[in-house]
């Protein structure tokens, strides 16, 4: 289900896949994280669902050749996805409200310069350990 030859600059992101152990859980959290930050549902299937955000998008799998049962960003391997967005306001919001879908804030003694005094970013949790730092604009 690739685009077209041509509609997209080339070395452009295409899909991310993160394997999770519970998918139900998963796409709650990123389901509503990613329906904030404007992706719509793409595809779905009994072990895995997609959101889409013009040529890239975003897989939640629950392979039954999942090894562990929680992803450690501390080892090697991801250690998280950065994303746009919006305004500082629009990241104060997806900050406040995070919570309540399942995700936790990191360095939140440090909010929002955590990764420096001139990024204006909120770094959150899901449940499963993976880490995604939502940057403003």
């Amino acid at each position: 289900m690739g685009a077209r030859r041509g509609t997209v600059s080339r070395g452009t992101l295409h899909h991310v896949e993160l394997w999770v152990p519970d998918l139900a859980r998963a796409a709650r959290s990123w389901g509503w994280l990613l329906g904030e930050l404007g992706y719509t549902a793409y595809q779905q299937w009994p072990a895995g669902r997609s959101w889409r955000l013009g040529p890239t998008y975003l897989v939640l799998e629950q392979s039954p050749a999942l090894t562990g049962d929680r992803h450690e960003r501390t080892a090697p391997g991801l250690n998280h996805l950065a994303l746009h967005a919006g305004s500082p306001a629009q990241v104060d919001a997806l900050m406040a409200a995070a919570p309540g879908h399942g995700w936790s804030p990191l360095f939140a003694e440090r909010y929002p310069h955590a990764g420096g005094p001139d990024c204006y970013a909120g770094y959150l949790a899901d449940e499963d350990g993976y880490e995604v730092e939502l940057v403003a604009d």
